[in-house]
């Protein structure tokens, strides 16, 4: 017996089965897809989802954004019980009814987006966050309204607003409900600058479609996190519309920033401190 017979055993590998169960326990590591180095996850969780090997940011859900960002205890959710209504019937090669519930089964979530008010730095802020695992965070009826509450409870409240956005766009099986959403969003932002009330938006990877073209680039200051993609449409639908090839870093954080489509790039460890002391000199508490 040489030492890879007496290895295999202890991973939990056997010959004839290939790359069968392994002894670790599920959901203890991690892999970085940008490296592909293997992550602890406990430690992963202390670095708030950033590869300690190579520094990429890793897609993390709505409320692992909520609770990371928020002090601690701080948070209250809003605008609950919002659900999608399937008002078209619409069919592709599954119901929108069958892909809603499966999308509740994958995320646990009501919807794509989550709104909730808590304190950052001591700070009064209400915070809208979509979740992209959930249709590709796509925006419908349900996310608009949502992120309307949200909007009119920081009004109410006299208090900053924040959005974290990863989206693939408007929400195709709703069709012009979902595109009407682009326009409601966007004026019920014009209505918290009226109040004078500050709207801070992060820009997380991916974000495009509709939800780039309104909410994402409407913030006072716009953020995003590093080597996030941001665009409108794709860069292989670009590629072959103007028949050109694109930069390598095309629609990356940076190439934005560089040309001026955003104010700043900040690391998901520095996101508390640079949006709170952005917020002091914005607002000032009531």
């Amino acid at each position: 017996m040489n030492w890879l017979t007496k290895l295999i055993p202890s991973i939990g590998l056997k010959r004839d089965s290939g790359l069968s169960k392994s002894k670790i326990p599920e959901g203890l590591w991690n892999n970085c897809p940008a490296c592909d180095a293997i992550l602890y996850q406990p430690e992963l969780e202390k670095s708030l989802y950033v590869c300690p090997k190579c520094d990429h940011h890793l897609r993390i859900g709505a409320r692992t954004r909520m609770s990371i960002f928020f002090d601690g205890g701080s948070f209250h959710e809003l605008a609950t019980k919002i659900t999608t209504k399937d008002i078209l019937n619409f069919k592709d090669t599954k119901s929108y009814g069958q892909r809603i519930k499966e999308a509740v089964k994958v995320t646990g979530e009501e919807e794509a987006i989550i709104i909730g008010k808590g304190k950052l730095e001591g700070t009064k802020i209400v915070v809208a966050a979509f979740e992209f695992r959930y249709m590709g965070g796509s925006m419908g009826g349900a996310v608009g309204t949502k992120f309307v509450q949200g909007v009119d409870e920081a009004i109410a409240s006299k208090v900053p607003f924040v959005c974290f956005s990863t989206s693939g766009g408007a929400r195709m099986q709703e069709s012009m409900v979902s595109l009407m959403q682009m326009a409601k969003t966007s004026a019920a932002l014009e209505k918290l600058k009226e109040a004078k009330l500050p709207y801070i938006s992060v820009m997380i990877d991916p974000i495009y479609g509709g939800v780039s073209a309104s909410i994402a680039m409407l913030g006072d200051i716009n953020i995003a996190e590093p080597n996030a993609l941001v665009g409108f449409a794709g860069r292989r639908v670009i590629e072959q519309t103007v028949r050109v090839d694109l930069p390598k870093d095309f629609q990356k954080s940076e190439f934005l920033l560089e040309h001026g489509a955003i104010d700043m790039i900040v690391h998901r460890h520095d996101l508390r401190l640079k949006i709170s002391s952005i917020l002091s000199k914005l607002h000032s508490q009531q």
